[in-house]
C-alpha cells in the first residue's frame, strides 16, 4: 500500500490538471461572449503572437479591429482578455490592484533575475519597499541629479567627439550602445554612487554588455517563463541551480550568466555603500556622488526607519540590481528611439536644436530650464506615446470579479455589454501601447509621430477619456501602486542626454535596415539580426555650419 502512495499521487495530480483543461470547454465562461482574434495553436493559442519578436502586426490588429478589450486564446484553451479600454484599465490597475495582481511568472522570472526588489513582490512587502523608495524620487533630490547628470554626459560627448576627429563627414556609430552605455553611467553615478563606464574605451564592460543580452535571451524564453509557477520550489537553491546547468537550453544559460554577473555587482557596490556610510561622512564624500545618490539615501532612511518598516539586506541588493535595469533598460531604448525620429525627421531635429541652444547660450541648462523647455518636452512625450519602451503587462484576478467599460461593446451574440465578470485566475493583458495609439482617443492621426501635438491643448476625447497613467495621459509609465517609481528620473536623463547631444551633432540614418523588436523592453537590431543595435550616422553639429 505504501509503494502505491505516489503512484496514486501522480494518477490525481495527472487527473487534476486533465481536468482543468477539459473544464474550459465542458463549463461555459461569460468571457465567451467577448469578441476575439481566432486562436491559431491549442498548446499556446494567442500567447507567441503576443510574444514573438516581429509581433508588432498582431498587436496593431488588436488595436485597429477590438473596442478596448478582446478575448485571447492562452496555452491549452486557458482564456485571457486584451484591454485597453480607459475605464478597464482603471479597474485593473488602481480600483481593483489588489484583485489584478503581477502574472505569477513576472514576478517569479523577476525575483530570478533580479532578487526580491520592487519587481519581484506583491502586497503589503512591496508596499513597505516602495514607502521606503519614493522620497529618494522626489523632485527635490532629482535637482540634485543635474550636476551629476552633466558630469556624465559631458564624458559622452567627450567620447563620440573623438571617434570622429579622424573624419571629415558623418561617421557611423551604434548609438544604442552609447545610449546604453551613458544611461548605465547615469544611473550608477546618480543612482548607486558608482561608475560602471568612464565610456572611454571601445567596449563597454562585462556588466554592460550582461544587461544588453538579456532581452534578447528573455525572448527565447518568452513561452518557457510562463511555465515557472507551475514547476516545485523543493531543494535547497545550490541543488536547483545545478539542475539549471544542465538544461540544454541556450535562452536559459545565457539568463544564468547574465544573473550571475548582475547579483555580484550589486553585492559589490553594497558591501562598497555599506561600508562607507559606517565610516561616517569622510568616506561618503570620497564616494561618486558624495552620498547625493538613490542608494545612499536609501540606506540612510533604511538605517533610521523603524523596525517593521526596516528593510532587509537581501531586499536592499534587489532594490539595486531593479533600479539599474529598471533605469538602463527603458531609457536607452527612449533615447535610441528619438534618435532615429529625429534622424527620419530632420526639420524636427533642427527645431529642437535651435530651442536647445538659444536657451543654453553654450552652458550647461540647470533643472528648471530642462523641464520648461516646450518643445523639448512636447518630443519627449510624443516618443514615449508612440514608441512605450513597455509595449503589454500581464495580471492575473485572484478571484471573481466584475470590470466596468467606458463604452459598452457588443458580444458575440450580439447583445450589448456594459460590464464584463472575469472568473478567478484569468490571465489579463494590460495593452499600453494599444492605450497609446487608441484612434478613438487620439484620433486618426495616433500612429503618426506628431510632436506638435503637445504644443496646443490636447483634445477633449484624450482629457474625457480618464486615462489612468501616471504620466500626461499616457500608459507608458502605468499607473497606480505598481507604476514606474522612477519616471521623473527617467524623463530628466533623457533631456539632459538629448540637449547635450543636439548642441554638439547631427544625427540622420544609415543604410543599414532598423528592425524594432517586440520584447519585455523593445529593442532595435539590424534587420533580423539577434544583436541589440541601432548604427546611426553621426556628425559634429559645427561641421554643419561651415
Amino acid at each position: 500500500m505504501i509503494h502505491s502512495l505516489p503512484q496514486v499521487f501522480a494518477t490525481c495530480s495527472i487527473l487534476l490538471i486533465l481536468w482543468r483543461v477539459c473544464r474550459r470547454f465542458i463549463v461555459t465562461s461569460p468571457l465567451d461572449n467577448i469578441p476575439g482574434p481566432p486562436s491559431p495553436s491549442f498548446l499556446y493559442g494567442n500567447l507567441p503572437q503576443l510574444l514573438v519578436r516581429n509581433g508588432w502586426n498582431f498587436i496593431q490588429h488588436l488595436t485597429d479591429a477590438y473596442p478596448g478589450i478582446a478575448k485571447l486564446s492562452g496555452p491549452l484553451g486557458h482564456k485571457m482578455l486584451f484591454v485597453f479600454d480607459p475605464t478597464a484599465m482603471h479597474n485593473v490597475l488602481i480600483k481593483d490592484q489588489d484583485i489584478f495582481e503581477e502574472a505569477a511568472f513576472f514576478i517569479e522570472t523577476n525575483l530570478l533575475v533580479l532578487g526580491p526588489g520592487l519587481l519581484s513582490t506583491l502586497g503589503e512587502r512591496h508596499r513597505k519597499q516602495r514607502k521606503m523608495l519614493n522620497p529618494v524620487f522626489s523632485v527635490a533630490h532629482m535637482r540634485q541629479m543635474v550636476p551629476i547628470f552633466q558630469a556624465v554626459v559631458h564624458k559622452l560627448k567627450k567620447a563620440l567627439h573623438s571617434r570622429m576627429s579622424d573624419h571629415a563627414d558623418a561617421v557611423e556609430i551604434d548609438m544604442l550602445s552609447w545610449m546604453g552605455r551613458a544611461a548605465l553611467e547615469l544611473i550608477g553615478q546618480a543612482g548607486m554612487g558608482y561608475s560602471f563606464d568612464p565610456l572611454t574605451a571601445d567596449a563597454p564592460d562585462a556588466y554592460n554588455n550582461a544587461i544588453k543580452a538579456l532581452e534578447p535571451a528573455q525572448v527565447k524564453t518568452s513561452l518557457l517563463r510562463r511555465l515557472l509557477p507551475y514547476i516545485p520550489k523543493g531543494g535547497s537553491p545550490w541543488l536547483r541551480r545545478k539542475i539549471l546547468e544542465y538544461i540544454p537550453h541556450e535562452g536559459i544559460q545565457q539568463e544564468k550568466a547574465i544573473v550571475d554577473i548582475m547579483h555580484l555587482r550589486s553585492v559589490e557596490i553594497y558591501e562598497e555603500k555599506k561600508r562607507a556610510l559606517e565610516q561616517g561622512d569622510e568616506a561618503i564624500m570620497e564616494q561618486v556622488g558624495e552620498g547625493k545618490d538613490i542608494m545612499s539615501i536609501l540606506l540612510r532612511e533604511n538605517m533610521n526607519a523603524s523596525q517593521e518598516d526596516k528593510l532587509p539586506e537581501d531586499e536592499l541588493i534587489g532594490q539595486m540590481s531593479t533600479i539599474i535595469l529598471a533605469a538602463m533598460d527603458t531609457t536607452s531604448t527612449a533615447l535610441a528611439s528619438t534618435l532615429q525620429l529625429l534622424a527620419e525627421h530632420p526639420d524636427v531635429q533642427m527645431k529642437l536644436r535651435s530651442e536647445i541652444v538659444e536657451a543654453s547660450n553654450g552652458e550647461d541648462l540647470d533643472y528648471d530650464t530642462l523641464v520648461s523647455l516646450p518643445y523639448l518636452d512636447a518630443v519627449c512625450r510624443e516618443t514615449l506615446r508612440l514608441h512605450s519602451p513597455v509595449t503589454n503587462v500581464f495580471r492575473e484576478t485572484r478571484q471573481d470579479v466584475v470590470l466596468a467599460l467606458s463604452q459598452p461593446i457588443k458580444g458575440v451574440d450580439g447583445a450589448t455589454i456594459h460590464h464584463v465578470p472575469i472568473p478567478k485566475d484569468t490571465t489579463i493583458v494590460v495593452g499600453l501601447l494599444s492605450s497609446n495609439c487608441n484612434k478613438a482617443i487620439w484620433g486618426a492621426d495616433a500612429m503618426e509621430w506628431k510632436p506638435e501635438r503637445w504644443l496646443s491643448p490636447l483634445p477633449t476625447s484624450v482629457t474625457d477619456a480618464r486615462l489612468p497613467g501616471i504620466y500626461s495621459n499616457l500608459m507608458t509609465f502605468l499607473g497606480g501602486g505598481r507604476a514606474c517609481i522612477g519616471f521623473k528620473f527617467s524623463q530628466l536623463e533623457m533631456k539632459v542626454v538629448l540637449c547635450m547631444l543636439l548642441s554638439n551633432f547631427a544625427f540622420s540614418p544609415s543604410n543599414k535596415p532598423i528592425a524594432w523588436n517586440l520584447s519585455n523592453t523593445r529593442f532595435p537590431t539590424v534587420g533580423s539580426g539577434r544583436e541589440p543595435s541601432l548604427p546611426m550616422m553621426v556628425r559634429a553639429y559645427k561641421d554643419i555650419n561651415q
